[in-house]
């Protein structure tokens, strides 16, 4: 996959898990996980850009006597998701009219 496209869907992919509920790195890197492959060392880099970018927000709780950073979805985030979903929906728009070129092409 195109790293520039993996970038933005892992991107949407923080969000979309962020969109249910605050969380930690650990849990996104397993909740994450179950839709696209990612790390723990492609995850903070990710989290930073969201944070610097105003997509979410960062706060820490105390949980077993340690600080643990928690993430939490801003309206910028929830509006890069829908942003994202309109981005798909024309690409996939694309999508369908190449592969419609490609079969009539091969029938040929």
């Amino acid at each position: 996959m195109d790293l520039q496209l993996r970038r933005g869907i892992l991107d949407v992919c923080v969000l979309a898990v962020l969109h249910r509920g605050d969380s930690y790195g650990y849990q996104l890197v397993k909740d994450i996980g179950r839709i696209i492959t990612i790390t723990e060392s492609t995850l903070y880099p990710i989290l930073k850009r969201l944070e610097a970018g105003g997509m979410l927000t960062v706060y820490s709780m105390e949980h077993n006597g340690r600080l643990r950073k928690y993430y939490r979805i801003t309206d910028a985030g929830n509006r890069r998701i829908q942003e994202f979903m309109e981005e798909w929906k024309e690409l996939m728009h694309v999508y369908r009219a190449i592969e419609r070129e490609l079969e009539e092409n091969s029938n040929e």
